[in-house]
C-alpha cells in the first residue's frame, strides 16, 4: 500500500451545482423555459471560457452572467411578443404532486412567482424586472444587482421600488390563503364539469378577467374577457364545443398554486393548463389559460392506468 496521501476529490463544477438556481432566475426574468434554456447554454459556454482563478464567488458570477444575458434577451422578446397572435402568457410551471418543497429546494427556486405576477412583470422595463426579480424573489443584495446592471445601488433601489409600484398598479391582486385558493379552484372545476353557470358565477369575482394563450395554433380568446357573466358563458361554451368524452380535468400546481390541467384520458397528453388568482374570500379574480402546445411541451403527460 502506498504511503502517499490520496489526491483530494475535485469540487463539483460550480455551474452544474448552481444550474437549478440559475434556471429559476432565467425563467422568472424571461417567463419562458425555452428562452431560459438558451440563456443557460450561453452562460455555460462563457463559464467554460472564464478564468475561474479570478472568480471568488462562482454563484454571484454566474448570476451576473445569466442576468445580463436575460437583460439582452428581454428587448428582443418584447418585440416578438408585440407581434404575437392574441395574448402572450408565460409558460406555466406545472407539477401534479402537492409535496412541499424542502428548504434547500426553496433556496434554489426562490420565492414563488404566480402566473398573475409573471404576466404583470411583462409590463416592466428590463432593468425594473431584473431589479425586482433578483431582490424581491431571490433576495440578492442591491450592491450585487447594481454591479450586474451597471447602475449605482441607489439607482437600483429606485428601480426595484418603481417595479413594486408598477406591479401593484398593474393589477396584482391580494391572494387568498392556500386552502381558500384550492377550494375555489375545485368549485370552478366541479361547476365546469356539470355545466353549472350559477355554480361558476358563485365562484367568480364580478370583475374576473379571463386570459388565454393559443398562440395562433389553438383557437383561444384573442383578448382578455372581463366580467363574471361573460367568463362563465365563455367557459361553458368552450366546454360544449371543445371538450370530448375523452377529456379529463385534473388538479395540478401551476406556478406553485392550485390550478387545473385538461388532458386526454386515453393518452394522458396535456391539452391545456389553467392558473388562477383567488382573492381573500374565495373568488377567482383571474384565470390564465395556456393551450398553445408549444408552451406545454415541458408538462409531463398524465399517467394513464388501464
Amino acid at each position: 500500500m502506498s504511503d502517499q496521501p490520496s489526491a483530494p476529490a475535485p469540487d463539483p463544477d460550480a455551474f452544474e451545482a448552481n444550474r437549478r438556481y440559475l434556471g429559476s432566475v432565467a425563467y422568472r426574468l424571461l417567463g419562458s423555459f425555452t428562452d431560459a434554456e438558451d440563456v443557460l447554454q450561453e452562460a455555460w459556454l462563457r463559464w467554460q471560457s472564464a478564468d475561474r482563478t479570478t472568480v471568488a464567488d462562482p454563484r454571484a458570477f454566474l448570476t451576473t452572467v445569466v442576468t445580463r444575458l436575460c437583460y439582452d434577451q428581454l428587448g428582443s422578446a418584447r418585440a416578438r411578443r408585440e407581434s404575437y397572435f392574441g395574448e402572450w402568457l408565460p409558460e406555466p410551471s406545472v407539477s401534479t404532486t402537492a409535496a412541499p418543497a424542502s428548504p434547500a429546494e426553496l433556496a434554489e427556486l426562490g420565492e414563488s412567482v404566480s402566473m398573475a405576477l409573471l404576466a404583470v412583470l411583462e409590463q416592466l422595463t428590463p432593468a425594473e424586472r431584473a431589479a425586482f426579480v433578483l431582490h424581491d424573489v431571490f433576495a440578492v443584495g442591491f450592491d450585487e444587482i447594481a454591479a450586474t446592471l451597471d447602475r449605482s445601488p441607489d439607482a437600483t433601489r429606485q428601480l426595484a421600488s418603481r417595479a413594486r409600484r408598477r406591479v401593484k398598479e398593474g393589477g396584482r391582486r391580494s391572494t387568498a390563503d392556500p386552502a381558500e385558493h384550492r377550494q375555489a379552484v375545485e368549485a370552478f372545476a366541479a361547476a365546469t364539469a356539470r355545466g353549472d353557470i350559477l355554480g361558476l358565477m358563485n365562484v367568480l369575482d364580478p370583475e374576473v378577467v379571463w386570459h388565454a394563450d393559443g398562440g395562433g395554433i389553438v383557437r383561444a380568446a384573442a383578448r382578455p374577457v372581463f366580467g363574471a357573466d361573460k367568463v362563465a358563458r365563455l367557459v361553458l361554451g368552450l366546454v360544449a364545443k371543445w371538450l370530448t368524452p375523452d377529456t379529463r380535468i385534473a388538479s395540478a400546481l401551476v406556478n406553485d398554486l392550485p390550478g387545473l390541467l385538461f388532458h386526454s384520458a386515453s393518452t394522458g397528453a396535456v391539452e391545456g393548463v389553467v392558473g388562477f388568482n383567488v382573492s381573500p374570500g374565495g373568488r377567482i379574480t383571474d384565470a390564465y389559460v395556456v393551450v398553445n402546445p408549444e408552451k406545454l411541451t415541458r408538462v409531463t403527460p398524465i399517467t394513464v392506468t388501464s
